[in-house]
């Protein structure tokens, strides 16, 4: 039988918390993060095969990307949550979805983790997406690891590489390992820190563990030729470059260790495995929303980021996914919801991998539990045993696309209602309303358009509530007060909406009846919906 929270020691807790390590796989699209999350769990032993993205002929879909229409287009459209051991370490890793459309579900999972792994496509170098993603985790202090991914295939220069991470983060590259063999004739890498060689071996469609070789400088001379000196040179510019891993620029998000590899066929899996335990922060104290920090040794908190419908088709459950900040997590513990002041008893507590899930008894700080059912649980609440406490809130993105949303099938209501409230819990996308519309045509405000795509699939096929979607158009939004709802009323263009949180939302066509507004109505509240 488990110990009670009460029971467990402050000691027990400060070095299960020192053995977690809680991270997020980040990118621009297609970049192969499930891939990457798909061959950290195969070479951490926890599955015997590899699955591919893009389900070839006799592949298995990945284990991270459940829903059909993420296995129907090969991309991430909801995080998903897997916990596994390696080494001495628990690892608890966090897949983001793929396409920009779906950044607050992106956002969101940045706000549980201690770290993030940063893929690059060694074709294309650093995106958009990718940019922004960099920001974030600046923003946040979170520390970042960059993998250039795909260094099987052809690409851009290793060294022109750095220099774009360098120019355009402002982050220190500092390379742990340097590819042997240019980009498309990936043969192994070059050990930083002893001048060793590993060389890897393809296997079957790369579906199951790489193997690996690890060879004196000598012998690579031997073996390589050409590719292992021009490596040993490029390793040396580095150095006399100071682009050498030190721990602390690391942490304090100065510096970024890079590895080189190609998920697909599993080429540098195991080193990233190895970084991630060897450097990556374990979970520690977290700032609450008054700026203080909360001892990963006080009592059970946490933090709801996510909460997930439909995973388990055949009970139609719903999941809360929790960080645990501090403290010992038990299941059947009676904790208090920050914000109503409720207690939530936690008898339905699971750990998730991917799709699957098995009852957790208990849980440390870095953990992420899954609460079933947890219906009056929503995104951003806070959880806590005995000491009260409140994390920041997770804030929304700006929306900048609009659809009324209405059940084809009037007798369905009671269906369509359960789903909109459904799909505004887990925060698929933002739900506004007004006296003027009803709840029979509410709006739907998304970030991207693909949004709306998975809205209107869960309704359908989720929820049994058939619907049709029309266009508004709208593409900025603004928050107001209930003073300026008659100006705004009156004019054209314009529409003032309520939303979930409270928030009323004043919705204009474009920038230029933003600022006509502005003009005509001097010191009228229209504030930005600005993420930090």
């Amino acid at each position: 039988m488990n110990s009670s929270p009460a029971t467990v020691s402050s000691s027990t807790t400060l070095a299960e918390a020192k053995r977690r390590r809680t991270f997020a796989v980040i990118s621009h699209p297609d970049a192969g993060k499930s891939t990457l999350t798909e061959a950290l769990a195969l070479h951490a032993r926890v599955i015997g095969q590899a699955g591919a993205v893009h389900g070839k002929a006799g592949r298995r879909g990945t284990v991270s990307d459940w829903m059909s229409m993420e296995k129907e287009r090969g991309i991430s459209i909801s995080s998903a949550a897997l916990q596994f051991s390696y080494r001495d370490a628990v690892i608890n890793l966090l897949d983001t979805p793929g396409h920009a459309d779906f950044s607050e579900d992106t956002y969101r999972v940045l706000s549980a983790v201690d770290a993030a792994v940063m893929l690059v496509d060694a074709a294309k170098g650093l995106e958009t997406q990718t940019m922004k993603l960099f920001e974030v985790c600046r923003h946040r202090n979170i520390p970042i690891i960059t993998v250039i991914n795909k260094w099987d295939r052809p690409g851009q220069d290793a060294l022109a590489l750095m220099d774009e991470v360098l120019g355009r983060t402002g982050l220190t590259p500092t390379p742990l390992a340097w590819p042997v063999g240019e980009a498309g004739d990936f043969r192994g890498v070059l050990d930083r820190s002893d001048g060793s060689y590993i060389r890897f071996t393809r296997t079957d469609g790369g579906a199951t563990i790489a193997g690996e070789e690890r060879f004196t400088a000598s012998q690579a001379a031997e073996l390589e030729g050409e590719a292992w000196h021009t490596a040993e040179e490029e390793s040396g510019l580095l150095e006399l470059e100071g682009q050498q891993h030190d721990q602390d620029t690391f942490l304090a998000g100065k510096s970024t260790p890079v590895l080189f590899g190609s998920a697909v066929l599993n080429f540098g899996v195991h080193q990233l495995l190895d970084v991630l335990v060897d450097l990556a922060p374990s979970a520690e104290a977290r700032v609450d929303a008054h700026g203080e920090p909360r001892p990963v040794d006080a009592p059970f908190s946490g933090f709801v980021f996510k909460v997930q419908a439909g995973m388990d088709t055949a009970h139609r459950d719903r999941l809360a996914f929790v960080r645990v900040c501090s403290g010992v997590f038990e299941r059947g513990m009676i904790v208090t919801q920050a914000a109503s002041k409720k207690p939530f008893a936690t008898k339905y507590a699971q750990q998730v991998f991917g799709r699957d899930r098995e009852i957790i008894d208990t849980a440390y700080p870095g953990d992420v539990v899954g609460l079933v059912n947890a219906a009056a649980l929503r995104v951003g609440d806070s959880l806590y045993e005995a000491q009260p406490v409140s994390f920041p809130p997770i804030p929304t993105f700006a929306p900048e696309h609009f659809m009324v949303i209405r059940a084809k099938d009037s007798s369905k209501y009671k269906q369509f209602r359960r789903g909109i409230e459904q799909l505004d819990h887990e925060g698929v996308v933002q739900v506004l309303r007004s006296d003027l519309r009803g709840d029979q045509a509410p709006v739907l405000a998304a970030v991207g358009p693909m949004q709306f795509e998975v809205a209107e699939d869960r309704m359908n096929n989720e929820f049994n509530a058939p619907v049709k979607l029309e266009r508004l158009a709208f593409t900025i939004a603004r928050r107001t007060t209930p003073d300026w709802i008659p100006t705004l009323a009156r004019e054209r263009s314009v529409e003032v909406l309520s939303r979930t949180d409270g928030d009323l939302l004043a919705l204009f066509s474009d920038r230029w009846r933003l600022q006509g507004v502005e003009r005509e109505h001097p010191g009228i509240v229209l504030e930005p919906l600005v993420v930090s």
